[in-house]
Order: structure tokens, then C-alpha cells, then sequence
């Protein structure tokens, strides 16, 4: 007889050990809750071990999130592209944010595309535990392979867009460079920084039911304050004469970072236009919100593992 089965048993005799506290006596066979957080670096291991089912499911949704419109994937560019034309309109031109900016088109798309897709992150991360309560009770498996599997779907369908900013640039007077290599690197570090942010909204999303109705206006005040529509250095510095510090506070906020250090790469008459900008402070933003975010996500989101899908 088992372990398990012996335990049973003896509880059930009403023998000595049916007087001890449950938990003595689980402990004494070795049993062990079946919703047990595991100790971290078990549940990285075990998320590993389930890396295909993640990239099935990010996969499976990508395909099956446009199959019911008439033009299908292709809205994972026209959505970003129809949003930066009508920023174009409202903000280049009737309100002048263009100014000295020579390629305002590239600058622009590229702060759309680059800001979409950490704000889609975010806001798909805040939904991924509550939009699938009845697989998280049906199945044992880590949690946090929804946030993950979330984040991959938008980078998928940013790899979509970043073909079509690539040609838009090209098409607006750029010409590619050795610089250009540097695009996955920005890309990796804004994706380890949108994992860990997706963990963490998707741990308050699951107890928070009214976070969902106020992320539309966090997310929107995030747009208006990491220069998609204008270039920090010279608003901030050039036009409103303010000391350097202010700017380089700004580019503290993450997503600002990540735009920042885009254009740089891809936009050369951007670089030209707005005259000196601080590199470094950039790169080592974007470093740091990579790996601390992707480390506190993880450690937060693991947290919490055992209080997903109850109540």
C-alpha cells in the first residue's frame, strides 16, 4: 500500500493518527498540497519545461484574434499606422509639434510602433489571469505562462510592424545603416521590460476587478508623457529652456528610453535636427528597467502563485 493510501487509511480506522491536526498528518506521509508554490528556481525550470505550450498558445491566439475581420492579420499594422495619422493630423500639423523635426513622419511611426507595443503588453498582461480562470482551475501549470504567453504575441505582431517602419523609413529618406544592427538589442531589452511588467499588472489584475476600467487612462497619460509626439531634448531643453536634469528625468520613464534609443538608430536627420542628446543616459535607462523589471515580475508574480484562480 502507498503512502498516500496508508494515510487514508489510518485516518479513516480512527486510529491515532485521525487525531492528529491534518497538516501533522500529511507531513508525517509526505504528502504535499497540489497547489504548493514552488520554490523559484523550480518554477523557472518548470516554465522552461513548458516554453512550446507558451509559444503555441501566444501563436494560436495571434491567428485566431483577427480570423473573424475581412482583412485579417493585417490589422496588426494598419491599427498602428491609422492611430499615427491621425496623431500626425492633430499634433504635426493643426498644433505644430513637428517644429524643427525634419522626418517627423519616421519619428513619429516610430514612437507609435515602439510605445504600442509595450502599452499592448501592459494591457493584455492585466487580463491575462482573469480572462482564463477556467484553465488556470482546470489545468496545473505555471501561471505565469499566460503574462508570457501575452507578451509574445505582441512582439510577435511587432515583428510585423517593425517590417513595414523599416520601409516607411527608407521610403521617407533614411538610408540603412551598421547602426540598424542594433535594433534587436533595443528590442530584447524592451521585451524583458514588458514580461516583467505584464507579470506584475497581471498579479494586481487578478485581485483588482476595476483595474481593467482605469488602464485606458494610465496608458494614454503614459502616451502624452514619453515624447511620441515630440522630441523631449527639444522641447523640453530647446524650447522651454529648462536645464538638462528636467530632460533626463524624462527619459528615466521606460518607454521614453526605449523610443529614444529607437530613433537614434533608425532616424539620422532626427539626430541632426535636435542637435546633442544624452546617450548614455538613455542606454542605461533601458538597461535597468529590463533587468529590474524582469527580475521583480517574476519574483512578484511568484508571489502570489498559489491565489490564482480562487474565488
Amino acid at each position: 500500500m502507498s503512502q498516500p493510501e496508508s494515510a487514508v487509511a489510518d485516518a479513516q480506522a480512527g486510529g491515532r493518527s485521525a487525531q492528529e491536526p491534518l497538516a501533522k498528518l500529511a507531513q508525517r506521509y509526505g504528502l504535499r498540497r497540489a497547489i504548493a508554490r514552488p520554490r523559484f528556481h523550480v518554477y523557472v525550470r518548470q516554465l522552461w519545461e513548458r516554453r512550446h505550450f507558451i509559444l503555441t498558445y501566444a501563436t494560436s491566439r495571434n491567428v485566431s484574434k483577427y480570423s473573424s475581420s475581412a482583412l485579417g492579420q493585417l490589422w496588426q499594422v494598419l491599427t498602428p499606422l491609422l492611430n499615427a495619422a491621425i496623431y500626425y493630423v492633430m499634433f504635426g500639423l493643426i498644433l505644430g509639434g513637428k517644429g524643427d523635426i525634419v522626418n517627423y513622419p519616421a519619428f513619429l511611426l516610430t514612437g507609435m510602433f515602439v510605445f504600442t507595443y509595450t502599452q499592448r503588453s501592459f494591457t493584455a498582461g492585466a487580463k491575462s489571469i482573469s480572462s482564463n480562470l477556467s484553465l488556470i482551475r482546470a489545468l496545473h501549470f505555471p501561471r505565469a505562462a499566460l503574462p508570457l504567453a501575452y507578451t509574445i504575441q505582441e512582439l510577435q505582431q511587432l515583428a510585423i510592424s517593425m517590417g513595414v517602419l523599416g520601409l516607411i523609413v527608407v521610403m521617407t529618406g533614411e538610408a540603412p545603416n551598421w547602426y540598424w544592427l542594433m535594433i534587436p538589442i533595443v528590442l530584447t531589452l524592451q521585451t524583458m521590460f514588458n514580461v516583467g511588467a505584464g507579470l506584475v499588472i497581471a498579479r494586481l489584475g487578478s485581485s483588482m476587478r476595476d483595474l481593467n476600467q482605469l488602464l485606458p487612462f494610465i496608458t494614454r497619460t503614459w502616451l502624452y508623457a514619453s515624447g511620441v509626439f515630440f522630441s523631449i531634448q527639444e522641447k523640453v531643453v530647446g524650447s522651454l529652456e529648462l536645464p538638462q536634469w528636467v530632460a533626463n528625468v524624462m527619459y528615466l520613464n521606460p518607454a521614453a528610453s526605449y523610443i529614444e534609443w529607437m530613433r537614434e538608430i533608425l532616424i539620422g536627420t532626427y539626430n541632426d535636427s535636435v542637435g546633442h542628446h544624452p546617450p548614455t543616459m538613455v542606454w542605461v535607462s533601458c538597461v535597468f528597467w529590463a533587468v529590474f523589471a524582469l527580475g521583480f515580475g517574476f519574483w512578484y508574480f511568484w508571489r502570489a502563485e498559489e491565489r490564482y484562480g480562487r474565488g
